[in-house]
């Protein structure tokens, strides 16, 4: 049974609400719906939401209602407080620890191999299928356990037009990884050109047609133990931050950078959309009505008796 883990925890500080539950489609519709949609489409059976305790009642007595007797339906919870021995949170911290964090909440549960997504971001059908194949599919060994994979989107497709993103940009030989560095603020600049911020704190120019990570994930339980590793070498170095956090493509650049693991780059012909900022909401409304439209889903995407 392929599982798909959904990071829906996010505070939203730049949407400024909870976008993971802001209504996108005709009939209520938010982007994750869209998600868990093509999810079952592609064969996922199990989906596992890492959510935050104070929008938990919310967030469930929503999910049961779309999918329930649709997808078997797990939480998690990412709480800030979740530390290893002898790890506290610094006085004054509030926010999450990041996306490598989000994974390490649901550690439990990821018992089978397993894909992970934004709850926040439109993936796409093919997206899911990609993943689908490379966690078995159509190959019922599955992967091997440090062989991982990424589904890769060109970063100028998933840029704002309303300010600077976040992004893993990637570089690629022979369809695998070979690094992977976050960047942040990534935007095209009034001279024409993209530019992020890279780790060491210095902007740069960034091409568009580079590949982004758009945290579209697929990982054996085997990744879980580098993450808890990972964590906790960030927190002896970053601990006592108010606002840094661990992103799960640290973890996947540093397993390459030192042969321990190697991670495939799949390609997708899907569209890519996000809501980062407020005004991204019409882009993404847009969106969805041009792909209704194209036929690529029901105007009313949940109506009962309708599978996936």
């Amino acid at each position: 049974m392929t599982t798909l883990l959904v990071m829906a925890a996010g505070m939203g500080s730049r949407y400024g609400s909870l976008k993971q539950m802001d209504a996108m489609g005709p009939h209520g519709e938010t982007v994750l719906d869209y998600s868990v949609f093509d999810a079952m489409r592609a064969g996922f059976r199990r989906v596992v939401f890492v959510i935050r305790a104070d929008f938990a009642e919310a967030f469930k007595s929503r999910t049961a209602a779309r999918y329930g007797g649709r997808i078997e339906i797990n939480y998690a919870y990412q709480d800030l407080h979740d530390l290893p021995e002898g790890f506290t949170v610094p006085q004054g911290r509030v926010k999450p620890w990041g996306t490598l964090h989000a994974v390490l909440a649901a550690r439990d549960l990821l018992t089978e191999a397993f894909a992970v997504i934004n709850a926040d971001d439109f993936y796409g059908r093919d997206a899911f299928e990609c993943l689908a194949r490379f966690l078995g599919k159509e190959n019922h060994t599955g992967p091997r356990p440090d062989h991982f994979a990424m589904v890769g989107y060109k970063i100028g497709a998933t840029l704002s037009s309303n300010g600077g993103v976040n992004r893993g940009i990637c570089r690629a030989q022979n369809g695998l990884l070979v690094a992977v560095e976050e960047h942040k603020g990534i935007a095209v600049e009034a001279d024409g050109v993209c530019r992020g911020t890279n780790l060491a704190g210095a902007k740069v120019p960034i091409p568009t047609e580079a590949i982004s990570s758009m945290n579209t994930w697929a990982f054996t339980p085997a990744i879980l133990r580098h993450m808890s590793d990972h964590f906790t070498a960030f927190l002896e170095a970053r601990g006592t931050s108010l606002t840094a956090e661990s992103y799960i493509p640290d973890v996947i650049d540093s397993l390459i950078r030192n042969g321990k693991a190697d991670c495939r780059i799949l390609e997708t012909d899907s569209l890519w959309f996000g809501v980062t900022y407020p005004q991204d909401r019409v882009h993404c409304q847009e969106s969805i009505r041009q792909l209704i439209a194209a036929g690529d889903y029901e105007a009313d995407l949940w109506k009962p008796g309708r599978d996936a």
